[in-house]
């Protein structure tokens, strides 16, 4: 099978070979199901690069790997997950391409995985590819610690992060736990333009994309202690068991314990971990039932309820759900992007996410160029926790304790 690129893929794929050569490195804000993956790899063609590596998440390796192959390239291409980048045995690399490169984004300090993305561009003296869908989804100030390591980033001038916020943050002061700090989230405008003259910007519109997504909430009633332990928990922040204790002593800890327990699990004091309720499995089961689909989940206990309902018909695994007739169970971070689920007849959410990004990215995993219909579910317990936070990450926005103190009232 022979690759046809689409015309668009074919003017970014030029655009960048010129930004790389004027600059080393290029950052590819494309949205998803645009086409990122391809595109990368053929301006490492276009380029004439000969060793490239491939930094992505696990889950995403082997759509990567296929890709690959379906170009079938002239150069050598090692693809692996961030995690395992020193494991790599590679003597040369003259391209490195940082897939969902706003996972590099942490601030004001950077992350493990910046540093370490740092000292790989110094060992190799390699270009460099950025890509994502949502270079800053949460704050401009995300942008910093992604190009660092780059040797001609426009911000290469700035000893660190707190230098360059002097210039390009909005700095506030906020307070946490009875003391006040700097906030840095507010990233000023000028951020994204500084970056221009690097970024080649593409969005699922421009590409044609004419898919509608229809999200629905379906609601279900829980068992009634589980109710119970929960207007307990409210009410005196800790409910013991003969062996084991819930504690919501904090507004953080009260937060993520009703978070717990509205889709049926728990997690103790002691760290363990059990099923309280099975209402939201057998919910989605039996409402499903027939239909491939790919369940959403936030907790490893609801992974395992889903699991002990479903049966044979769920796997975990990509290469299984897109080859057979298995639906696919993904936990919502490792799984809302880098990989595709265009197979999926719909997309069903256990339990949601704290995160705005969780939000936008996940909903967005059947998204194809081909497709007109994206149909999305969110089940919610009745009474829960999970309305309020939908109403919050829709507005782009994380849910937060402070939400949580407000929303706590009418809980």
């Amino acid at each position: 099978m022979k690759l046809k690129w689409r015309p668009y893929q074919r003017r970014i794929i030029n655009k960048a070979r010129e930004v790389i050569n004027q600059y080393g490195f290029v950052y590819l804000a494309m949205e998803v199901r645009t086409g990122k993956t391809l595109t990368a790899l053929g301006t490492a063609q276009a380029c004439g690069f000969r060793n490239i590596v491939f930094l992505t998440k696990k889950k995403a390796i082997s759509s990567i790997v296929a890709d690959y192959q379906l170009l079938n390239p002239s150069y050598k291409c090692d693809v692996i997950n961030y995690e395992s980048m020193h494991k790599l045995e590679i003597s040369r690399c003259d391209f490195l391409v940082l897939d969902e490169a706003h996972g590099l984004g942490a601030f004001p300090k950077p992350s493990n995985r910046a540093k370490n993305v740092k000292d790989f561009i110094r060992r190799h003296n390699c270009c460099v590819c950025l890509l994502s869908g949502t270079p800053t989804p949460e704050s401009y100030s995300q942008m910093y610690h992604q190009v660092f390591g780059i040797p001609a980033n426009p911000f290469n001038h700035f000893k660190n992060f707190y230098a360059f916020a002097k210039d390009y943050v909005k700095i506030t002061r906020k307070k946490i736990n009875s003391m006040y700090i700097n906030d840095y989230s507010g990233g000023k405008p000028s951020i994204l333009r500084t970056m221009q003259p690097y970024t080649i910007s593409y969005t699922q519109k421009e590409a044609g994309f004419k898919v509608e997504t229809t999200e629905r909430v379906l609601t279900v009633e829980l068992n009634q202690s589980t109710y119970n332990i929960a207007k307990r928990l409210k009410r005196h922040n800790v409910v013991e068991g003969n062996e084991e204790t819930i504690l919501g002593d904090t507004p953080a800890k009260l937060m993520n314990k009703l978070h717990q327990l509205y889709s049926g699990t728990i997690i103790f004091e002691s760290n363990n971990g059990t099923i309280l309720d099975y209402s939201k499995a057998e919910f989605i089961k039996k409402h499903f039932d027939g239909q491939k689909i790919g369940i959403f989940y936030k907790f490893r206990q609801e992974l395992k309820a889903i699991k002990e309902i479903f049966g044979d018909d769920i796997t975990t695994d990509l290469d299984k759900f897109n080859s057979t007739d298995k639906s696919i169970a993904l936990q919502i971070v490792s799984g809302r992007e880098g990989i595709s689920l265009r197979k999926a007849e719909a997309l069903v959410y256990y339990n949601i996410d704290f995160s705005a990004t969780s939000y936008w990215q996940s909903r967005d995993r059947m998204t194809t160029k081909e497709r007109l219909k994206n149909d999305v579910y969110w089940v919610f317990a009745k009474d829960g926790i999970e309305n309020d936070i939908y109403k919050t990450v829709i507005k782009k926005k994380d849910y937060t304790v402070n939400h949580f103190k407000k929303d706590l009232l009418s809980l």
